[in-house]
């Protein structure tokens, strides 16, 4: 493991290896015209037992985006594609 690497990682809350690492993530919530798409959300992902979560920090932060949607969000056309 490099230095930089050894530097950047993080103690996993779920098994407590410091093989952590916040990963930048869009999150998506409801659908159709309500769909909101939050994009680079901090996600800590372990390499060691494979979790992912949000910090405390992070939900709040979120709640409160997806409480101001209608004056922060931009409006952008999607493709949608449904897996089959």
């Amino acid at each position: 493991m490099s230095k930089q690497a050894k530097e950047s990682a993080l103690t996993c809350d779920i098994c407590g290896w410091q093989t952590a690492r916040v990963r930048r993530v869009p999150r998506s919530y409801g659908r159709g015209k309500d769909l909101l798409v939050i994009q680079d959300v901090p996600v800590i992902s372990c390499t060691h037992c494979g979790e992912s979560y949000l910090t405390a920090a992070t939900m709040h932060a979120m709640e409160r985006l997806k409480r101001e949607r209608r004056v922060r969000a931009r409006k952008q056309e999607v493709a949608v594609v449904a897996f089959a």
